[in-house]
């Protein structure tokens, strides 16, 4: 299959943006100025000014003085590149491979897009009539080659669809600057007497390059088909991925689920195949007012199995807000894994344990809910300072390094820092009778300790702590720990380090 590719020319790109955020600007003549070696020259004019002789380019000064009535507005730097970007965002639902060309263009892979419209002509008409719909003055042109297709786009007098490999007959009549060619080298043809494409393309290639140079040759290649031309598109195809174009857009809950059901099947049926499970899915939904949204779920282990991913998405339907339709849904899988064998036949299975997938579907479930971040798994690590005991661990997978101790009782959950307290309590060792933490009083009615913990003097220095385990009088159990020897001043010796279940 030949490539074809589509390039936009948006030839009023700032103007028409700002006439459809000021619609009292649509029948006036106006231009956007901005300073360059120190004087103001025109940076866009919109269609009425350009047919009264204001040009991009010219000082603004010119422009003013010849046409009448000229509205002057200052140019914001940076702003042709965010609007081309939104706009290709949104011509995503046409093609998955979208490009900026700046200053003015979008470039478009579209291989294989065309049959969905039914023809070439249908496609690049469903696009270029949609966004003149939008406001935009927008003109398009499709080819095997990103040169063909702009030069024509720009240039083109004639038929905007190159047949395939006609590239070389529709550029012949074209200026030189439809190569995209720097000034100076135009200037340099322009001597020469060459006012077309032909009058120069059959000369050698040698003799070109010294009077041109590389570059020339380049972008007469990329034109003519003979050298790729990679693009820089805005988001690289994931290797994982499925597109489901809507014929009406969907705007109900129902429908949604239908295509979400829909694109999972067909995702998981590759994935199946080649072994593998999904650990991120990301749902996207491109609506006809332009907007894109979505939503993501994560898995526990990788899995390919569709009802337990649509039931997962199906708890985050409710944040879709498809408003008058989403006409372009996508599926992204941009983190897989290889699926152990014989995963899926935990499905039917009895017990329990971490192997167990129920457990994961479970946790599955709960993070979707209630956020990935609400959930950790601890593994003991090889330490006996409290804090470098554990460690987090963000999959089932992971097998612990080392035993865990049972000897000694531990809280269920461990501050991430001790937290100091005020306590009264018998000296030297004995344990508080009551504690104050966060202006609470706790009255001790039950204590067990003392356990002197050293510091791992191999990694640092510091006092050794004495824990107490502690019963409140609700029933309440709590780790807190004197620091160091006793001193006489107990307000910044003792801590709360942990609550037990």
């Amino acid at each position: 299959m030949n490539k074809r590719f589509v390039s936009l020319w948006f030839r009023h790109l700032l103007t028409d943006r700002l006439a459809l955020r000021q619609p009292k600007l649509k029948d006036v003549p106006f231009i956007l100025v901005g300073a360059e070696r120190n004087r103001q020259v025109v940076m866009a004019a919109n269609h009425l000014a350009e047919a009264q002789g204001a040009v991009t380019g010219m000082a603004a000064a010119d422009a003013k003085a010849i046409v009448p009535g000229l509205q002057v507005i200052d140019h914001i730097p940076g702003q042709a590149d965010k609007l081309l970007k939104a706009l290709g965002e949104w011509c995503i639902r046409y093609s998955p491979l979208i490009a900026v060309d700046l200053p003015d263009g979008l470039l478009m892979d579209v291989s294989g897009c065309a049959h969905l419209w039914g023809s070439e002509h249908a496609y690049l008409k469903a696009i270029v009539t949609q966004l003149i719909s939008k406001g935009y003055d927008v003109r398009g042109a499709m080819a095997d080659t990103v040169g063909a297709a702009w030069g024509v786009a720009r240039f083109g007098r004639e038929k905007p669809i190159i047949a395939p490999d006609r590239q070389m007959d529709a550029l012949l009549n074209l200026p030189p600057a439809a190569l995209r060619l720097d000034q100076l080298t135009l200037e340099r043809l322009q001597k020469l007497g060459f006012y077309t494409i032909k009058g120069f393309i059959g000369l050698g290639r040698s003799a070109m390059r010294r009077r041109f140079g590389d570059c020339f040759l380049l972008r007469l290649n990329q034109a003519l088909g003979t050298e790729d031309e990679p693009m820089q598109v805005l988001h690289p195809v994931e290797s994982y991925s499925e597109r489901l174009p809507c014929m009406e857009p969907i705007c109900t809950a129902p429908g949604i689920e239908i295509a979400i059901k829909t694109l999972l099947e067909k995702l998981c049926r590759r994935l199946q195949g080649e072994g593998k499970g999904l650990r991120t899915a990301v749902l996207r939904g491109y609506r006809v007012d332009g907007l894109v949204i979505g939503t993501a779920i994560d898995t526990n282990r990788a899995t390919h199995h569709v009802g337990h991913l649509f039931k997962l998405f199906e708890l985050k339907i409710s944040t879709l807000e498809p408003a008058l339709g989403i006409e372009l849904f996508t599926l992204d899988a941009p983190k897989v894994e290889d699926v152990e064998p014989g995963q899926e036949l935990l499905w039917s299975a009895e017990g329990c344990g971490l192997a167990d997938t129920s457990l994961a579907e479970l946790l599955d479930k709960l993070a979707n809910k209630i956020g990935a971040g609400n959930i950790h798994r601890f593994l003991p690590q090889e330490h006996y300072w409290p804090e470098r005991s554990i460690k987090t661990s963000a999959s089932l997978k992971e097998k612990p390094a080392t035993p865990w101790r049972t000897g000694r009782a531990r809280p269920s959950l461990l501050l991430p820092r001790p937290e100091r307290i005020e306590v009264t309590a018998l000296i030297p060792d004995y344990p508080p009778m009551l504690f104050i933490y966060k202006n609470k009083v706790h009255h001790i009615k039950k204590a067990d300790g003392p356990e002197r913990i050293e510091r791992e003097w191999w990694l640092e220095q510091g006092e050794h702590r004495d824990y107490y385990q502690v019963e409140d009088e609700n029933g309440q159990r709590y780790w807190l720990f004197r620091s160091g020897h006793y001193t006489g001043d107990q307000s910044n010796q003792w801590f709360i380090h942990g609550f037990f279940a």
